[in-house]
């Protein structure tokens, strides 16, 4: 699984976490998951600051960074804060979340995280259309979204999903503290993938052939 604040397997290296049980219900908020989003994608930052940026109160914002504290995903700028503003940084890089088993015990928590994730994917696509017109051409001719339709069996899914990391992996990953040693002209691209499975529905019942069928009683 891949989100606004995860990578895929393939990419995961120095600076990533693991979501276990604890750090999945901490992440089981929408506002939380956007805080460190913005803190991996734009570095350190106050709660001020980032409570304008989701269109929140500085007290939410605090709230949700304590709490993100507590869990050690965020932590404290001693560098930056002083008596009056208190700055916060992201742990890590990059969280994974791929395991089936801690989901099955936790699916409040998994449903809501992915749930974030995904209204993230959505709310980033719709800043981008918004600004696809005001966009230089060279990169508006650059903007896709496409879907194909194929007809896999799991483990052939798997290898496609291994495959694709594997491409991205192969190019520049945006941090900002990096930003500056980037290829004049280089930009930040987001690319996210998803994988669907859309499985066939069951198929239809046969009509009933008798009248206890037809009653609703037992037929095995």
């Amino acid at each position: 699984m891949a989100d606004a604040v995860e990578r895929p397997d393939g990419l995961d290296g120095e600076g990533a976490v693991v979501l276990d049980a604890k750090g999945l219900r901490a992440l089981a908020h929408p506002v939380r998951v956007q805080l460190v989003g913005l803190l991996r994608k734009y570095g350190p930052s106050t709660a001020t600051r980032l409570a304008e940026r989701l269109g929140v109160n500085s007290g939410t914002a605090s709230y949700h960074l304590r709490q993100l504290g507590a869990a050690g995903f965020v932590e404290e700028d001693t560098e930056r804060g002083n008596a009056r503003e208190r700055w916060w940084r992201s742990v890590h890089r990059t969280t994974s979340f791929n395991d089936p088993e801690l989901a099955e015990r936790e699916p409040e928590a998994a449903l809501a995280y992915l749930q974030s994730i995904a209204a993230i994917y959505t709310l980033r696509t719709q800043q981008t259309l918004n600004g696809l017109q005001t966009m230089p051409r060279a990169w508006r001719n650059t903007f896709d979204m496409s879907d194909w339709a194929l007809r896999l069996t799991p483990e052939e899914t798997a290898t496609l999903y291994r495959e694709l990391t594997d491409v991205i992996a192969r190019y520049r990953r945006d941090a900002p503290e990096t930003a500056a040693c980037a290829p004049e002209g280089a930009e930040r691209v987001a690319v996210i993938t998803q994988i669907l499975p859309e499985l066939d529905a069951p198929a239809a019942s046969p009509l009933p052939s008798s009248p206890q069928e037809e009653e609703g009683s037992p037929t095995s």
